[in-house]
């Protein structure tokens, strides 16, 4: 599907699957391409401060390869009493992330940057989802990780998924944000910047 020639190109700024499937519920026509960025957070930079950082660092980076197009970033910080918490890239590490997080609070920052190539101006917004885990044994973390395999999530807990059982509550104003991209607050920018949804 291409977009009208009063439509501007839309792009995902991104690799990944689970915000390509987010993006695509809205009925959209777009391309998804990997920024390519360091994502390694500064020193002494506070979460909040990181994941609008890479956002923005997203978006502008795709913009300057396709000038004129709408360029969606977005980028999740997870933190535990206000210290980052990564992806952990295998098991043991995975383990260990669940181990610490078990009955506690988790705050997700999940940043959004909309870049107009129109006329170079960006929304951004962090959206911040407060998630409580389970205090689970060790065994059920453990079988949950063979499972899902989550090595690529942040926090090890895929809540798309089996991880769900993981948690006792999430509390957030929107809801996909921690699955890695706010869809309430990314309709809101695509309207300011002059999208139609429902194809009128």
């Amino acid at each position: 599907m291409i977009p009208s020639s009063s439509t501007p190109r839309l792009i995902l700024a991104s690799s990944s699957s689970y915000r390509r499937e987010l993006l695509g519920r809205l009925h959209l026509p777009f391309e998804a391409i990997a920024p390519h960025i360091d994502e390694t957070p500064l020193a002494g930079e506070a979460p909040q401060a990181t994941a609008l950082r890479l956002a923005r660092a997203k978006a502008e980076a795709i913009a300057l390869r396709h000038p004129g197009a709408l360029v969606i970033g977005s980028d999740q910080v997870a933190t535990l009493d206000g210290e980052q918490i990564g992806k952990p890239g295998d098991h043991p590490r995975a383990l260990a992330q669940l181990q610490t997080m078990r009955g506690r609070e988790v705050v997700f920052h999940t940043a959004l940057c909309l870049w107009d190539g129109r006329d170079h101006s960006a929304q951004v917004e962090n959206i911040q989802v407060f998630v409580r885990f389970r205090d689970l044994p060790d065994a059920e973390l453990d079988a949950y990780l063979r499972i899902e395999q989550p090595y690529d999530c942040a926090g090890s807990a895929k809540n798309e998924g089996l991880g769900i059982a993981l948690l006792e509550r999430i509390d957030s104003s929107d809801p996909t944000a921690l699955t890695g991209l706010p869809l309430i607050a990314l309709t809101g920018m695509l309207r300011r910047a002059g999208v139609a949804f429902f194809g009128i």
